[in-house]
């Protein structure tokens, strides 16, 4: 069975007493009372408070955490409590411990992990908001793995003090823990937390199960006590005549792993090999293979129950040669064997090695090197461990895909951690970084290697931006069949700079077309302020801009300014006889498309399939062999072609003045693919009254973009220009044009 802490409390003995039977440094000591001397006030009345910061100390220490962990670890609950806050800490204690502190406040977006099988629909919909808070955990675990360690211990504790809850709360607890945090301890390495987040949730899921199998260790405990005596006696003293350096002794069993391991095999209790176990601890590398020749050779092994983790060590670091030999009575034995320095990494984890130590020193170089390592070592094992999580599972799919396998985490040339969606480029690094950072970018380094600006990074890169003093993209950056940009923050900033750019052109361009079409039109009294404030700009320069740059089609200005000028106009005094007779004419001249031929009526036409014009289109007609007149658009290039070979085919025509028809137009939309855009697109052209005909779409998952052709019915151009308006408009759609 596992082994369960104590806590002290302060009403059982002193502070002092408690910090001495931890074993830790002088000054880890020091920086401990220094802390309770401070703070104690905090934890009168407050006995539950207390016990679990001291109990989360006693965890850590035998972990060789420095002394702003253990400080973090003590003050912990005191801010989980709401006793304290995060001002107070970093008002009254070292930057570092706020860090931890923040760290492991963060970590509790870890809870959304955790699948809630009553509620499926809620699990289903995760907010961006908690997406967004469980990268952050994930980017906080990398950048100071100290308080992943502490978040351990915390809710070890917690799995503790539950133990007399109801039912609901251990269960959720339990599972908590054993989805979620064991396997992280596993691939940390922390053995030492593992084994009892794994027992101590075993016994509130199945306490009949736990009972059962701790009630069959208990019965033959006495039995195999001695027999695990004689057996390292037997083999302590082989190894002494062998001259191998080294301790063996009888190694405790874990419920949970005895559990499992009849549940993989379908094995009884009496059928397992290792619940008599002994663990050879040795100096030496050598010494593991010259103790495992004493085992081998001293009683008759399994081979099927042989594994040398040492030649190949698992992949959270782990270390051991395990084997089972037949000992005397005919009873089966597991072995381990390993170094005392395998055997810290296997208990203590990340902690074996601890970079934080009190007193490290070492060359800037060489530790900003092996810091950057570490870090890189921290991200793969975190990364591993949502696999565990997704292989239980119990971790939500759709948030598996949104919050690891859609990113990718890199690396500044100072070891900061950057979160960018898969397929980021070095430019879009750059722009993460700043916008200037971007715009002088010149090109990129990936561990000291020039790479183009359409490299993918991969997870763990350390990316470096080489830049100039100005300001230099370039426009091929924002043509997405060139992948030099993947992100739209990066699109967006791009075009920004390139719309700042170009303003003073496009306002020169705008206002020379804009008053060219009014001289025109001999609309010299328009109000081009009210003009401004329909086309939602703020000033008649940003009006001449948008005509200019293209945002504001000149034709769909023009409109609105003819409709404010007839407004004002006197009504005409007209002959009923001659508007009678206008009617008539104009009638007889339009057909069933509502086109009138120039001087001619009652001529079959039909519009062209190639262009779809519609009302308000420039048009002209073209003589066909047998089917009359079509009529085009006048910018068609099949228009173009076919009247450069038969030039006296061409005829005018005009749209009738009394028009009713819809007419088909087909408009092409590409957007980055996200959920919600077809409904947003459907929405924008069901408010504007315009029918969908019919729809075509592609998905471009390598560079998550779609396109979408749309055809639609309308009644003139005036609807389809302020229809592509709107859906330029739209997040995320980068063109809308017109087939």
């Amino acid at each position: 069975m596992v082994s369960v802490r104590k806590s002290h409390q302060m009403s059982v003995t002193s502070f002092e007493q408690w910090l001495a039977s931890l074993d830790i440094s002088p000054g880890k000591c020091q920086s401990l009372e220094s802390l309770w001397a401070q703070n104690q006030h905090l934890f009168e009345d407050r006995v539950e408070c207390e016990a679990k910061s001291l109990e989360m100390v006693e965890i850590l220490a035998p972990l060789n955490l420095d002394s702003d962990s253990l400080c973090a670890a003590f003050l912990t609950p005191l801010l989980q409590y709401h006793y304290i806050d995060m001002t107070y800490v970093e008002e009254n204690f070292d930057k570092q411990i706020l860090v931890l502190c923040q760290g492991v406040e963060q970590m509790e977006a870890i809870k959304t992990l955790q699948q809630n099988p009553s509620n499926k629909n809620l699990v289903n919909n995760i907010s961006a908001n908690q997406v967004d808070n469980i990268r952050k955990m994930l980017l906080a675990m990398v950048d100071d793995v100290r308080a992943v360690v502490i978040k351990l211990a915390e809710r070890l504790c917690n799995l503790r003090l539950v133990k007399d809850a109801d039912e609901e709360t251990r269960v959720l607890t339990a599972k908590e823990s054993a989805n979620i945090y064991a396997p992280l301890a596993n691939r940390l390495g922390i053995g030492q937390l593992k084994w009892e987040l794994e027992d101590i949730s075993f016994r509130y899921l199945h306490p009949k199960v736990y009972k059962k199998i701790a009630k069959q260790l208990d019965e033959t405990r006495l039995e195999r006590e001695q027999y695990m005596l004689d057996f390292v006696t037997n083999l302590s003293v082989q190894l002494k005549d062998l001259k191998i350096t080294g301790t063996v002794y009888g190694r405790p069993k874990h419920i949970y792993s005895i559990w499992k391991k009849m549940q993989q095999k379908g094995l009884d209790f009496e059928q397992l090999f290792d619940v008599r176990a002994v663990r050879i601890i040795v100096d030496e590398l050598q010494d593991c293979y010259g103790a495992l020749g004493v085992v081998h050779t001293s009683w008759q092994h399994l081979h099927n129950e042989f594994d040398d983790y040492v030649a190949t060590p698992k992949a959270n670091g782990y270390q051991s040669i395990h084997t089972v030999v037949i000992g005397p009575e005919g009873k089966s034995v597991e072995i381990q064997i390993r170094t005392e320095q395998m055997h810290d990494d296997a208990e203590m984890g990340v902690a074996a090695h601890w970079r934080y130590k009190e007193g490290s020193t070492g060359a800037k170089g060489s530790d900003k090197k092996s810091g950057f390592d570490e870090k890189v070592n921290w991200l793969k094992k975190i990364l591993q461990w949502q696999e565990d999580v997704s292989d239980s599972g119990e971790l939500i799919d759709e948030l598996r895909s949104q919050v690891f396998e859609d990113r990718i985490y890199v690396f500044t040339p100072n070891g900061d951690v950057i979160d960018l969606p898969v397929g980021a480029t070095p430019l879009d690094f750059a722009y993460y970084i700043h916008s200037n950072v971007g715009h002088c970018c010149i090109g990129a380094k990936v561990f000291g290697k020039i790479v183009p600006f359409t490299h993918q990074l991969q997870t763990g890169d350390q990316v470096e931006v080489l830049t100039t003093k100005t300001a230099n993209p370039s426009r091929d950056w924002l043509n997405p069949n060139l992948n030099y940009l993947h992100t739209a923050r990066a699109r967006a900033k791009v075009q920004h700079f390139f719309k700042l750019l170009d303003r003073d052109k496009h306002i020169a361009q705008g206002k020379q077309l804009l008053d060219s079409e009014l001289n025109k039109l001999k609309l010299d009294k328009v109000d081009l302020n009210t003009t401004s404030i329909r086309f939602n700009v703020k000033t008649v320069d940003d009006l001449y801009a948008a005509i200019g740059s293209g945002n504001a089609r000149l034709q769909q200005v023009i409109n609105y300014l003819q409709q404010q000028d007839d407004k004002f106009k006197p009504v005409e005094d007209l002959d009923p006889q001659s508007l009678v007779k206008k009617t008539s004419v104009a009638t007889s001249a339009s057909d069933s498309s509502g086109i009138t031929v120039s001087g001619v009526g009652n001529l079959l036409t039909h519009i062209a399939k190639c262009c779809h014009p519609v009302p308000g289109d420039e048009i002209m007609g073209f003589i066909t062999q047998g089917r009359g007149i079509s009529v085009h658009r006048l910018d068609c290039d099949q228009l173009s072609n076919a009247l450069n070979q038969q030039p006296e085919r061409e005829v005018e025509v005009q749209w009738g003045q009394q028009n009713q028809k819809s007419y088909q137009v087909k408009i092409q939309i590409i957007a980055m693919d996200r959920q919600g855009l077809f409904r947003d697109i459907s929405t924008i052209i069901s408010n504007e009254k315009v029918s969908i005909v019919g729809m075509e779409s592609h998905t471009y998952t390598s560079k998550q973009t779609m396109a979408m052709s749309i055809t639609l019915e309308i009644s003139d151009s005036d609807i389809l220009s302020k229809l592509i308006s709107k859906l330029l408009q739209l997040e995320d759609v980068g063109e809308v044009r017109r087939l």
